[in-house]
Protein backbone atom coordinates (compact mmCIF):
# COMPACT_ATOMS: atom_id res chain seq x y z
CA UNK A 1 0.00 0.00 0.00
CA UNK A 2 1.14 3.40 -0.70
CA UNK A 3 2.02 6.25 1.50
CA UNK A 4 0.03 9.27 1.83
CA UNK A 5 2.97 10.95 0.80
CA UNK A 6 3.82 9.48 -2.01
CA UNK A 7 0.01 9.42 -3.05
CA UNK A 8 -0.22 13.42 -2.77
CA UNK A 9 3.37 13.45 -4.73
CA UNK A 10 2.28 11.39 -7.31
CA UNK A 11 -1.37 13.47 -7.61
CA UNK A 12 1.03 16.94 -7.51
CA UNK A 13 3.18 15.47 -10.40
CA UNK A 14 0.18 14.68 -12.58
CA UNK A 15 -1.40 17.96 -11.93
CA UNK A 16 1.68 20.29 -12.34
CA UNK A 17 2.52 18.79 -15.45
CA UNK A 18 -0.90 19.27 -17.39
CA UNK A 19 -1.09 22.66 -15.51
CA UNK A 20 2.39 22.88 -17.30
CA UNK A 21 1.76 22.16 -20.64
CA UNK A 22 -1.09 23.83 -20.47
CA UNK A 23 0.34 27.13 -19.61
CA UNK A 24 3.03 26.32 -22.37
CA UNK A 25 0.94 25.60 -24.81
CA UNK A 26 -1.16 28.98 -24.11
CA UNK A 27 2.51 30.74 -24.22
CA UNK A 28 1.27 31.81 -20.28
CA UNK A 29 4.21 29.97 -18.05
CA UNK A 30 5.40 33.90 -17.05
CA UNK A 31 1.73 34.60 -15.82
CA UNK A 32 1.29 30.67 -14.38
CA UNK A 33 4.58 31.29 -12.61
CA UNK A 34 3.59 34.79 -11.12
CA UNK A 35 -0.20 33.64 -10.18
CA UNK A 36 0.94 30.33 -8.17
CA UNK A 37 3.98 31.96 -6.59
CA UNK A 38 1.65 34.76 -4.98
CA UNK A 39 -0.92 31.85 -4.17
CA UNK A 40 2.53 29.91 -2.48
CA UNK A 41 2.98 32.89 -0.74
CA UNK A 42 -0.46 33.51 0.49
CA UNK A 43 -0.67 29.78 1.73
CA UNK A 44 2.52 30.13 3.80
CA UNK A 45 1.58 33.01 5.15
CA UNK A 46 -1.89 32.11 6.59
CA UNK A 47 -2.23 28.83 8.78
CA UNK A 48 -5.99 29.34 8.19
CA UNK A 49 -5.62 28.87 4.91
CA UNK A 50 -3.35 25.77 4.65
CA UNK A 51 -5.81 24.44 7.36
CA UNK A 52 -9.22 24.94 5.52
CA UNK A 53 -7.53 23.35 1.76
CA UNK A 54 -6.17 20.99 3.74
CA UNK A 55 -8.92 19.62 5.51
CA UNK A 56 -11.90 17.09 4.13
CA UNK A 57 -14.37 18.57 6.36
CA UNK A 58 -15.13 21.11 3.48
CA UNK A 59 -17.31 20.48 0.67
CA UNK A 60 -16.26 20.71 -3.00
CA UNK A 61 -18.49 23.86 -3.00
CA UNK A 62 -17.14 25.65 -0.33
CA UNK A 63 -13.68 24.99 -1.56
CA UNK A 64 -14.43 26.34 -4.90
CA UNK A 65 -16.58 29.20 -3.67
CA UNK A 66 -13.28 30.01 -1.17
CA UNK A 67 -10.63 29.20 -4.21
CA UNK A 68 -12.57 31.43 -6.79
CA UNK A 69 -12.70 34.59 -4.41
CA UNK A 70 -8.68 33.83 -3.72
CA UNK A 71 -7.94 34.34 -7.50
CA UNK A 72 -10.76 37.01 -8.40
CA UNK A 73 -9.13 38.76 -5.70
CA UNK A 74 -5.57 38.13 -6.29
CA UNK A 75 -6.50 39.10 -10.29
CA UNK A 76 -4.68 35.36 -11.39
CA UNK A 77 -5.09 34.81 -15.31
CA UNK A 78 -7.98 33.38 -16.36
CA UNK A 79 -6.13 29.89 -16.92
CA UNK A 80 -4.60 29.77 -13.74
CA UNK A 81 -8.55 30.34 -12.06
CA UNK A 82 -9.57 27.71 -14.07
CA UNK A 83 -6.84 25.38 -13.02
CA UNK A 84 -7.66 26.11 -9.24
CA UNK A 85 -11.29 25.17 -9.87
CA UNK A 86 -10.77 21.94 -11.80
CA UNK A 87 -8.59 21.11 -8.45
CA UNK A 88 -11.28 22.38 -6.23
CA UNK A 89 -13.95 20.21 -8.07
CA UNK A 90 -11.73 17.26 -8.42
CA UNK A 91 -11.25 17.76 -4.39
CA UNK A 92 -7.32 17.84 -4.35
CA UNK A 93 -6.95 21.16 -2.91
CA UNK A 94 -4.96 19.40 0.01
CA UNK A 95 -2.34 18.84 -2.56
CA UNK A 96 -1.91 22.61 -3.59
CA UNK A 97 1.13 23.43 -1.79
CA UNK A 98 3.06 20.12 -3.35
CA UNK A 99 1.01 21.22 -7.21
CA UNK A 100 2.31 24.65 -6.69
CA UNK A 101 6.36 23.32 -5.90
CA UNK A 102 6.27 20.78 -8.55
CA UNK A 103 4.72 23.28 -11.01
CA UNK A 104 8.17 25.24 -10.35
CA UNK A 105 10.35 22.55 -10.60
CA UNK A 106 8.77 21.46 -13.87
CA UNK A 107 9.49 25.38 -15.24
CA UNK A 108 13.09 25.50 -13.82
CA UNK A 109 13.70 22.34 -15.67
CA UNK A 110 12.29 23.87 -18.99
CA UNK A 111 14.46 26.93 -18.19
CA UNK A 112 17.76 24.67 -17.43
CA UNK A 113 17.65 25.41 -13.88
CA UNK A 114 18.13 23.82 -10.38
CA UNK A 115 15.59 24.24 -8.30
CA UNK A 116 17.34 24.76 -4.82
CA UNK A 117 15.67 25.71 -1.45
CA UNK A 118 17.66 27.53 1.67
CA UNK A 119 16.24 27.77 5.01
CA UNK A 120 17.87 30.42 7.68
CA UNK A 121 17.46 31.34 10.89
CA UNK A 122 16.86 34.76 9.85
CA UNK A 123 15.70 36.86 6.69
CA UNK A 124 18.53 37.12 4.29
CA UNK A 125 19.20 40.42 2.60
CA UNK A 126 18.81 40.51 -1.13
CA UNK A 127 22.91 40.82 -1.15
CA UNK A 128 23.52 37.67 0.59
CA UNK A 129 20.57 36.04 -1.16
CA UNK A 130 22.96 36.91 -4.11
CA UNK A 131 26.07 35.82 -3.28
CA UNK A 132 24.41 32.48 -1.87
CA UNK A 133 22.72 31.68 -5.27
CA UNK A 134 26.49 32.68 -7.09
CA UNK A 135 28.20 30.03 -4.84
CA UNK A 136 25.46 27.34 -5.57
CA UNK A 137 26.39 27.99 -9.37
CA UNK A 138 29.45 27.22 -8.89
CA UNK A 139 28.48 24.45 -7.52
CA UNK A 140 26.51 22.77 -9.26
CA UNK A 141 27.62 24.78 -12.63
CA UNK A 142 24.13 25.64 -13.92
CA UNK A 143 21.69 28.36 -13.48
CA UNK A 144 19.68 27.90 -10.09
CA UNK A 145 16.20 29.16 -8.78
CA UNK A 146 16.96 29.61 -5.21
CA UNK A 147 14.06 29.92 -2.87
CA UNK A 148 14.48 31.06 1.07
CA UNK A 149 12.27 30.66 3.82
CA UNK A 150 12.44 31.21 7.35
CA UNK A 151 12.85 28.86 10.30
CA UNK A 152 13.73 30.35 14.17
CA UNK A 153 13.68 26.84 15.20
CA UNK A 154 17.61 26.09 13.39
CA UNK A 155 18.54 28.63 15.99
CA UNK A 156 21.72 29.66 13.21
CA UNK A 157 23.01 28.92 10.02
CA UNK A 158 21.20 27.44 7.00
CA UNK A 159 20.12 24.63 5.53
CA UNK A 160 20.48 24.01 1.35
CA UNK A 161 18.86 21.53 -0.44
CA UNK A 162 19.73 21.62 -3.90
CA UNK A 163 17.69 18.89 -6.13
CA UNK A 164 17.95 15.21 -3.50
CA UNK A 165 20.58 16.81 -1.77
CA UNK A 166 21.13 18.56 1.48
CA UNK A 167 23.87 20.05 3.31
CA UNK A 168 23.02 21.29 7.13
CA UNK A 169 25.06 23.36 8.64
CA UNK A 170 22.10 24.73 11.02
CA UNK A 171 23.22 25.50 14.99
CA UNK A 172 20.49 22.81 15.36
CA UNK A 173 21.44 19.68 13.98
CA UNK A 174 24.76 20.58 15.43
CA UNK A 175 23.85 20.95 18.92
CA UNK A 176 21.39 17.74 17.92
CA UNK A 177 24.78 15.91 16.97
CA UNK A 178 26.65 17.23 20.15
CA UNK A 179 24.06 16.03 22.66
CA UNK A 180 23.81 12.24 21.15
CA UNK A 181 27.60 12.16 21.38
CA UNK A 182 27.80 13.13 25.00
CA UNK A 183 24.80 10.92 25.72
CA UNK A 184 27.28 7.79 24.27
CA UNK A 185 30.08 9.10 26.64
Amino acid sequence: MANSGSLTSGIADRYAAAFFDLAQEHSALDAAEKDLGALKATIQGSPELLGFIKSPVYSYEDQKKAITALADKASFAPLTANFLKLIARNQRLFALPDIITAFEHALARHRGEVSAEATTAVSLSDEQTRRLRQEIETLVGQAVNLQTKVDASLLGGMVVKVGSKMIDSSLKTKLNRLQSVMKEA
